[in-house]
């Protein structure tokens, strides 16, 4: 790869270049075709509870029933609007990869130095590189002159990283300082930002709630046709007019399908989104709401979402506290601007703690901090005769380079025992997953810089745990939900914030290195008891992933890098942080803007609520579906007329559709809300649907025995109708009643709601108009009574199903 000597010392030749361009290509990333936005648009359609929905739109605009097939058709396009708008999203994360391209590049080839168009890169090229550009493809260093990079957009650490010969350094990289060259190792999709667009192109696996919601709509599909082909049969048999027969057949239909479904699920997903931006929570994908609430794991960064990405001094040792604080001072690059670090965040750290010395010297040459060295070194003028040098860095190398210690103004030759007691106060340093930086000091003399110098003291560092951030790991055990921390720090530290934060308790430790040294059905056996992962790479994210989804778990992954995209479009919700890059962004499915975990555990909150809310409406409408289902299904086997002609489905369906219905999305958190394990099955559970089946032949037996009597005593068909008609409403009322949430909160809009419908229904029955239209009579006193004594059944039902069905 590094190509023959005469090419690194001139560059490749043109026909070389020629050659290698048709044999690799261009360095340039590979997209897949989009589709076009006509195509994406109609694809929304391919949808069995949209289908549905246009068949349930068709019916009611057949039997006259313009204003429901209206509404019906508008919940349709709301669903397709948008659905259209996630997928053309999705499709921008592309995009933002295609930004990261550099568009320029200076290369040395024929012995001259070129600027090129990027994209004409190829292997094997020299590429000159030089502070503050950016790295145009992934290279092998050949040349480095104090070379360091920040490669946080591929790794997710801050801190620069000091490149040498022979290593390696990628796309998108900043040149943060220095110059030198490298050889093109790869362009294009071969290197590191190539492969993950490869993955960030692949298709979004489907939401839990989009695939509940599918299974929902298949069941009730299959019902209604069956049903509705059953009493179409039936009432021929009876000898009812076809027309009449086939009324009320596509009448049941559009009663028996939940068209609000979708429109209500779009409304209350809409609402969490909204209180959710409110906590900083940008959710991208609107079916992901509700994957939230679901999700059994949350794997967590460390730095800046779980601590507060701000290196604080909590530790120190002096023999020469003044000398230590003013070596602190100035050797350091680090500014403080409004109190925020520009630089190394170790640097910002120490030169808070040292900035109140008074000293200012002229400084006059620097070694930097380099990773074989682990020391930095700066020389200063200090006097007329003398030049002083400063150095900090890794304590053990600082020791060791020490010939002397500074007690006090006292220099002193260092001695065993010295070297035993500071040696000691590192470990106890260390030990607390301190980072412990040691410093130095010497007037310059003909020895090599960094050695012979005089100890003056430590000072040990951390990355504190954000405040709120243990009370909000207690609230996701308390939820069922395991929290395990993913960091690139070193293993010490990663286990102490743990432990202090609770994640760490009796579960597992290991290391990217660890991880890398595994087969993947060793970890999969471990996958679940691991809780710490410390020197992870971004790239392991993924396995670490894909190995939990595969136990059946709901996992939501943090991550802020472009190496973290293909972790966060696997993970069944991808969290990306909001100072994160673009790439990150556009591949998860939120986007949390003050870079928090208890923003997580809110939204985990708000997700739960919204999928309580969602089998709340399910549990109304379904149970009403059953119970007029159950109803004319039971009527016609009984030989008695249908209770409700098609004019009454459609009310009936207006009302399960409607205010109470519609309500019952927005209704408050349930006071065990995060005291309860994360649900992660079908919405339609065996104890949902014994509540609803029990639900719906409560209402079913209630209205034909009602009706069977009213029919019995009265001459006229049209007062027993009514009474069944009004009698079914009040059960809707007094079941939407029994889905109000057990909340702190108040449900006032649902009784509104329940109101509103109520006195709808006391104007059809009275109001001469309507009674034409809905073909109802007045009702007396006495059979209201008898309508409310027999509505109240459901309640009493419901108290009961509560405390038998567990």
């Amino acid at each position: 790869m590094k190509g023959n000597d005469n090419s690194i010392q001139t560059g490749l030749t043109t026909e070389e270049v020629i050659e290698r361009q048709k044999k690799y290509g261009l360095n340039k990333l590979d997209e897949k075709k989009a589709t076009p936005l006509i195509i994406l648009f109609l694809s929304q359609f391919v949808d069995i509870l949209l289908g549905l929905l246009i068949v349930a739109a068709i019916a009611a605009y057949a039997i006259g029933d313009i204003i429901d097939a209206g509404v019906i058709l508008l919940a349709v396009l709301l669903n397709v609007i948008m659905g259209f708008i996630q997928e053309y999203r999705s499709q921008k994360a592309m995009e933002s990869l295609k930004d990261l391209i550099v568009k320029t590049a200076v290369v040395k080839r024929n012995n001259e130095i070129h600027e090129i168009n990027s994209e004409e890169l190829t292997v094997g090229d020299i590429v000159i590189l030089e502070e503050g550009g950016k790295v145009p493809a992934d290279l092998i260093l050949i040349e480095a002159n104090d070379l360091s990079f920040d490669e946080s957009s591929m790794t997710g650490e801050s801190e620069a990283i000091h490149k040498s010969v022979d290593d390696e350094v990628y796309m998108d990289s900043n040149i943060l300082s220095g110059n030198g060259m490298g050889i093109v190792k790869n362009i294009g999709m071969k290197t590191k930002i190539g492969e993950i667009a490869q993955i960030v192109q692949e298709d979004d696996e489907e939401t839990p709630l989009k695939t509940k919601v599918g299974n929902l709509g298949k069941t009730l599909s299959i019902i209604a046709i069956i049903v509705c082909i059953a009493v179409f049969i039936l009432e021929l048999f009876k000898g009812v007019p076809l027309v009449e027969t086939f009324m009320t057949a596509v009448s049941l239909a559009v009663a028996a399908i939940p068209e609000g479904l979708p429109a209500v699920l779009t409304l209350t997903l809409a609402l969490g989104m909204s209180q959710m931006a409110k906590s900083d929570a940008i959710v991208r994908k609107l079916l992901s709401v509700e994957t939230l609430g679901s999700c059994t794991i949350i794997c967590s960064d460390k730095t800046g979402t779980l601590t507060e990405n701000r290196m604080t001094v909590v530790d120190s040792y002096f023999t020469n506290e003044e000398k230590t604080l003013k070596i602190g001072k100035l050797c350091n690059n680090a500014i403080i601007a409004n109190e925020e670090v520009i630089g190394n965040q170790t640097d910002g750290a120490i030169l808070k703690y040292c900035r109140d010395v008074e000293i200012e010297l002229e400084r006059i040459d620097e070694i930097p901090l380099d990773s074989n060295r682990k020391m930095m070194t700066t020389t200063h003028i200090l006097n007329d005769k003398d030049n002083i040098v400063l150095t900090k860095g890794a304590p053990e190398i600082i020791l060791g380079k020490c010939k002397y210690i500074d007690n006090n103004g006292n220099i002193e030759i260092i001695n065993d025992e010295f070297k035993e007691i500071i040696s000691k106060k590192i470990d106890e340093m260390s030990d607390k997953a301190l980072r412990v930086i040691g410093f130095a000091y010497k007037i310059e003399d003909d020895a090599p810089l960094e050695e012979g110098l005089a100890f003056t003291g430590l000072l040990g560092l951390i990355d504190p745990p954000k405040k709120d951030a243990k009370n909000a790991v207690d609230a996701c055990k308390k939820a069922g939900i395991q929290v395990k921390m993913i960091t690139g720090d070193y293993k010490k530290t990663a286990c102490a914030i743990a432990k202090e934060l609770g994640i760490l308790t009796d579960g597992m430790v290991i290391t990217g290195e660890e991880l890398e040294s595994m087969t993947l059905e060793e970890y999969h056996k471990i996958a679940n008891d691991i809780q710490v992962y410390a020197r992870v790479k971004p790239a392991q994210k993924m396995m670490i992933v894909e190995a939990l989804k595969d136990t059946g778990n709901i996992v939501a992954m943090t991550g802020d890098g472009v190496n973290d995209a293909p972790a966060l479009k696997k993970a069944s919700i991808g969290v990306a942080m909001g100072d994160g890059t673009d790439v990150a962004k556009e591949s998860a499915d939120m986007v949390v803007q003050n870079n928090d975990f208890t923003t997580i555990v809110k939204a985990i909150k708000e997700g739960r609520k919204i999928y309580d809310n969602i089998k709340r409406f399910v549990k109304f409408q379904v149970s009403t579906n059953v119970g007029a289902i159950l109803t004319i299904v039971g009527s016609s086997l009984l030989s008695l007329p249908l209770p409700f002609n098609p004019v009454q489905l459609l009310w009936l369906n207006i009302v399960m559709d409607g205010p109470p219905a519609q309500t019952l999305g927005v209704e408050g958190a349930e006071r065990d809300l995060m005291e309860r394990p994360p649900e992660t099955g079908d919405i339609l559970t065996r104890k949902t649907l014994a509540e609803i089946l029990i639900s719906g032949i409560v209402m079913a037996i209630g209205t034909i025995a009602v009706f069977a009597y009213e029919f019995s005593i009265n001459a006229t068909e049209q007062k027993a109708m009514t009474v069944a008609f009004t009698l079914f409403v009040m059960y809707q009322l007094f079941n939407a009643y029994n889905r109000k949430a057990d909340s702190d909160a108040s449900s006032k809009y649902l009784y509104l709601a329940i109101v509103l419908s109520f006195v709808l229904q006391v104007l059809i029955i009275y109001i001469p108009q309507l009674q034409l239209i809905f073909r109802t009579t007045s009702l007396n006193l006495m059979e209201w009574v008898m309508i409310i004594i027999v509505a109240l059944t459901i309640v009493v039902a419901d108290k009961l199903m509560t405390r038998v069905i567990k």
